[in-house]
């Protein structure tokens, strides 16, 4: 195992990520934009809130993809199949615990399920499985997480 297979890996893999979600954006299985997601919490302009996302976006996938590595250095295993299992897990616990619960909280710009329509929030919240995007977006989150999770594992064994 190795760091910079975690660097390499975290790189690749959020690239695929992010491509996959794009794409299934563009061919209208989801609604959803990540990128412009976060960087809508930290600007209220919106070209710069997707520049600003992409950045935060590629940040967070080496994070994760350092996070995994820790994971597989503590076990002593890695691999594709488990990055996938990772990958798997994150996309499940990020659709349905960090972004439907955790974002809405501290995100300025994003309704709540108890914000009222007088509120005119910037972003509607995602809802359980980011269902409120559209009812393709937990198959496209699921799949290009488990994607990630697969490429960084493999990318972290072969670097052995």
């Amino acid at each position: 195992m190795s760091a910079w297979g975690a660097v390499a890996g975290g790189f690749v893999g959020t690239v695929i990520l992010t491509t996959a979600l794009r794409t299934a954006s563009e061919l209208g299985l989801t609604r959803m934009d990540l990128p412009f997601l976060l960087g809508t919490a930290f600007s209220a302009e919106r070209t710069r809130a997707k520049a600003l996302g992409y950045v935060l976006h590629f940040v967070a996938g080496q994070c994760f993809a350092f996070i995994y590595y820790g994971i597989f250095a503590a076990i002593g295993h890695s691999g594709w199949a488990l990055g996938a299992l990772f990958g798997l897990l994150h996309g499940l616990f990020a659709s349905s615990a960090l972004v439907n619960v955790l974002l809405p909280v501290v995100h300025p710009r994003m309704g709540t399920s108890d914000s009222s329509a007088a509120d005119r929030p910037f972003l509607e919240p995602p809802g359980f499985m980011m269902l409120n995007y559209g009812p393709g977006t937990p198959l496209a989150t699921l799949v290009a997480h488990t994607a990630y999770g697969a490429i960084v594992g493999g990318f972290i064994s072969l670097a052995s």
